[in-house]
């Protein structure tokens, strides 16, 4: 085997280590949680070329990031993964308190244990596993996609400029890390993925705004030998005099992490908690945990950090006075946008929701389906979100850090341990990442004017699923899980009581000239019918009492090079697994609801089922009409 011919390269030396082209779609910058999942998200698009560049010389190995939220864990489903990370992870059930014992302040006692996540909330579990594992899946994702995209390791951006015109106005200047030569690739869309020291940041002027809280953090994640008691339980820990742990187990059945208050730090010598050591750490860990001892036998990883909160004041290249003339080609994501502290277990999370949002996005553009002004809208929207978890980070971690009331000693002020769990049962929806809500602030997300026939699929949130059968195959499966990653519209009709305006829709939606499907779908035998928007029905009566092949014909379409009919579109109640799909989710029975749902899982509008004229006004405010005699494909 011959290898290194030009030059040393790190890493596994039977991945071809092509160089990029000269010109690409987008070059993602970064393959941490954001990077990975964005390039696996457009490596769902052959016609797209994308580079994913990383300075690093191979995959990441060991994780710093360990909490997924149920709302990841649901995305992750949309690729595929949520089996995979669920069977590997550790599922956190419920968390534990522990407080000074009333009888001697200096020993800890467990004073409450509360269910992790309210039932209902998901109908996937809140998981720890090592952010390398998570990272690895989108990358052999991306590996066994469509485009066969591999990673570029050991190159790191130096800089970029952004062209007046051209097809690829976006010139990117990169650095071989091994060999200090330098190359240039021009790409039509640059996203940084590049964490919180970003440079991409650096080169389109963008800010960030907040500050650093004057206090530390130490993290380890161990293999140790403990009599305390709820080792294999998430634990919030306040000692009376020597800091607060919050308690992380980890995969596998034996790591546990350990997030370990050091205390305020000196303003004046901001980086002298650097020199902090792993043994400090862990002498800490024993006192805040005693009279329980802790035997460290390996440690796996660790690390120190100063919690800080801070937004960066614009996610694009666009400056906020030229918003109105100017279409953004730079965009950030994750750390390179908003930075916050770990206890809550948001950073990971919100940066590949960040990814998530801008991933299909992309995509339309690209592909012709919408025009490059749907990119403004990433911006809008998740400069929004991340400075609501910059709010919520700020309190959350105040009340971490904070001492726990002496009950002799009021005056000399802290948390209340009952306070402490209270506001973690509040904040269960914002920690699980179920409180995401987009306002009408775009043309993506409609005023909620029909809201009361669809209640539980809230507009502006995301689309939360339901056991329901599948028609033709009485199959129980969860109706969410029908969304892919595959940049298209999801459109669920949920029936009235007789059916009649049911049927009135699919009819509109597959003959009529003003029908959304006609109008945005591109025509040609190669493209299918439910690749822009995904029409799926959900009927009132039991698998039972109907017949597939009295299904209006748009349920039973004919796709791929053979015309071969999907049956998966029709669903009915799964009433043998849980509560009717209609009741459960507030739907009309009289009259029924269109539910209209964004790539990105999010609920974008509710409509009448014989609201036809306002359902093609609604995707007509930012889809291209493909019809033969409408524009052609908009330049991206």
């Amino acid at each position: 085997m011959q290898f290194y011919l030009n030059g040393y390269a790190p890493g596994d030396p039977d991945i071809a280590k092509e160089a990029l082209p000269d010109a690409v779609d987008v070059v993602v910058i970064g393959s941490g949680p954001a990077g990975a999942l964005l390039a696996a998200q457009l490596s769902n698009f052959p016609h797209i070329s994308t580079g994913l560049v990383e300075r690093r010389g191979g995959a990441l190995q060991v994780g710093q990031a360990d909490g997924i939220a149920c709302r990841t864990v649901e995305m992750f489903e949309a690729f595929g993964l949520g089996q995979k990370l669920m069977r590997e992870a550790y599922w956190v059930n419920e968390t534990v308190f522990w407080r000074p014992s009333k009888q001697d302040r200096s020993r800890i006692e467990r004073t409450g244990r509360i269910q992790d996540t309210e039932d209902g909330l998901s109908e996937f579990p809140h998981l720890i596993v090592n952010q390398a594992r998570l990272q690895q899946y989108l990358l052999d994702y991306m590996r066994m996609s469509p485009s066969r995209l591999e990673a570029s390791y050991g190159m790191e951006f130096v800089t970029l400029k952004v062209e007046a015109e051209g097809e690829h106005p976006v010139v990117v200047t990169l650095r071989d890390v091994a060999k200090g030569s330098e190359t240039t690739v021009r790409a039509r869309y640059v996203v940084g993925c590049d964490g919180a020291h970003s440079r991409v940041r650096e080169a389109i002027g963008a800010v960030p705004r907040g500050d650093f809280a004057n206090h530390a953090w130490g993290v380890v994640d161990m293999l140790a030998v403990t009599d305390f008691p709820d080792i294999r339980l998430k634990a919030a820990i306040q000692s009376a005099d020597e800091g607060n742990i919050l308690l992380i187990p980890r995969e596998g059945g034996y790591m546990v992490r350990l997030y370990v208050d050091l205390g305020d730090i000196d303003p004046n010598q901001r980086e002298a908690f650097r020199g902090i050591t792993q043994e400090q750490v862990l002498e800490t860990a024993r006192r805040v945990l005693h009279p329980y001892t802790l035997e460290v036998r390996s440690v796996v990883w660790f690390a120190v950090y100063q919690v800080g909160q801070r937004v960066t004041d614009r996610f694009d290249d666009v400056p906020a006075d030229q918003v109105a003339t100017r279409l953004p080609r730079v965009f950030i994501a994750g750390d390179a946008c908003h930075t916050h502290s770990a206890k809550a277990g948001q950073g990971m999370n919100v940066s590949m929701q960040d990814a998530f949002n801008l991933g299909w996005k992309l995509a339309s553009v690209l592909e012709g389906r919408a025009g490059p002004e749907l990119l403004r809208t990433y911006n809008v929207e998740r400069h929004a979100i991340a400075q609501r978890l910059i709010d919520f980070d700020k309190e959350w971690s105040k009340i971490m850090a904070s001492p726990p009331k002496d009950p002799d000693h009021p005056e000399l002020g802290g948390v209340d341990p009952q306070e402490l769990q209270a506001y973690f049962v509040k904040s269960g929806r914002y920690t699980a990442g179920v409180a995401t809500h987009y306002a009408p602030t775009t043309v993506l997300t409609a005023e909620a004017d029909q809201q009361q026939l669809a209640r539980g699929f809230t507009i502006g949130m995301r689309f939360h699923s339901a056991p329901v059968v599948r028609l033709a195959d009485a199959k129980p499966v969860q109706l969410g899980h029908a969304a892919r990653a595959d940049g298209a519209w999801r459109l669920y009709a949920f029936a009235d009581a007789s059916g009649q305006r049911l049927r009135e829709l699919m009819d509109f939606l597959a003959d009529s000239p003003a029908s959304p499907i006609r109008r945005f779908t591109p025509t040609g035998a190669e493209v299918d019918i439910d690749s822009v928007i995904d029409v799926r029905a959900v009927f009132q009566q039991g698998h039972l009492e109907l017949k597939v092949e009295e299904l209006p014909s748009i349920l039973l379409p004919r796709k791929g090079c053979f015309g071969l009919i999907d049956y998966e579109k029709a669903y009915c109640p799964d009433l043998r697994n849980g509560p009717d799909i209609f009741d459960l989710r507030g739907i009309d029975r009289a009259q029924g609801a269109m539910v209209v749902v964004r790539p990105d899982q999010y609920v974008s509008n509710v409509l009448a089922l014989d609201a036809h004229d306002a359902l093609a006004a609604f995707f007509g405010r930012f889809l291209l009409d493909r019809r033969p005699a409408g524009p052609a494909r908009h330049p991206a």
